[in-house]
């Protein structure tokens, strides 16, 4: 039985990890939440993707759109895989997928509140080199490894690579 198309292109534990290194910024302000976030929103009206974006720094959310057939449980969705990049400082989708490297998932084995926090694709860390993790940008409303895509996508147009 040959794996299907989607399966093929999910991202290795090794693969996510390369993004995290790969993907960080000099530095992130203000302007750069509203640039980002503004790639963000145009990257997903191109796709008519009913998605919810969201930036957060330091506890303070610096950006939100909430774009056509989106609802509110993506903003409930952003909230949950927000946390888990807080508490980890990786990206949720990576969070995830180590846990089922392990043979297990998040919700068996974390020992944290699903109704708090989601292992899902979707949030990413914002990290300034030589600082750390500072925030999360987030994606939801569509599936997990296409919310974690689009995110990496933008990331990657954003800091010209």
């Amino acid at each position: 039985m040959s794996a299907t198309p989607e399966a093929a292109a999910v991202p290795t534990v090794a693969e996510l990890e390369a993004q995290e290194r790969r993907l960080v910024f000099r530095r992130f302000t203000h302007d750069d939440a509203w640039a980002l976030g503004s790639l963000l929103v145009e990257l997903a009206r191109e796709r008519r993707a009913p998605v919810a974006v969201d930036i957060h720094r330091a506890g303070q959310q610096l950006f939100h759109a909430a774009l056509p057939g989106s609802t509110p449980d993506n903003d409930a969705w952003i909230a949950r895989k927000r946390r888990v990049v807080e508490r980890y400082g990786s990206a949720s989708y990576l969070v995830g997928s180590r846990f089922r490297a392990k043979g297990t998932t998040f919700e068996e084995s974390s020992r944290l509140d699903v109704d708090t926090y989601a292992a899902h694709g979707g949030s990413f860390p914002i990290t300034v080199a030589d600082v750390g993790v500072i925030g999360a940008v987030t994606v939801s409303g569509l599936p997990q490894v296409e919310d974690h895509r689009l995110v990496v996508e933008a990331l990657e147009r954003f800091l010209g690579e």
